[in-house]
């Protein structure tokens, strides 16, 4: 069943206009600086990221970067707090 709007020129009420609040896009572009590296990964760790990644729509080495960033910063944050 399609239900069928009927408009009117009638008085909206009171409203109340916000500042606008989004980002520019360009503030939403990651701008993350990135270095290539080569490194040997066990064939089970690499399955494993592939598996994983497939079922959630991603890429396997973006889940391995977000790891070791994740990774490094709380190990840093460790570090600070000796």
């Amino acid at each position: 069943m399609k239900i069928i709007v009927k408009y009117t020129d009638e008085e909206i009420g009171n409203i109340k206009i916000i500042e606008d609040f989004l980002p520019k896009p360009e503030n939403l572009i990651l701008k993350d600086e990135n270095i290539k590296v080569t490194i040997s990964l066990t064939k089970e760790s690499v399955e494993f990221f592939k598996d994983e990644a497939k079922k959630h729509h991603t890429q396997y080495q973006k889940m391995i970067r977000n790891l070791l960033d994740i990774y490094a910063s709380n190990y840093k944050q460790t570090l600070t707090n000796w």
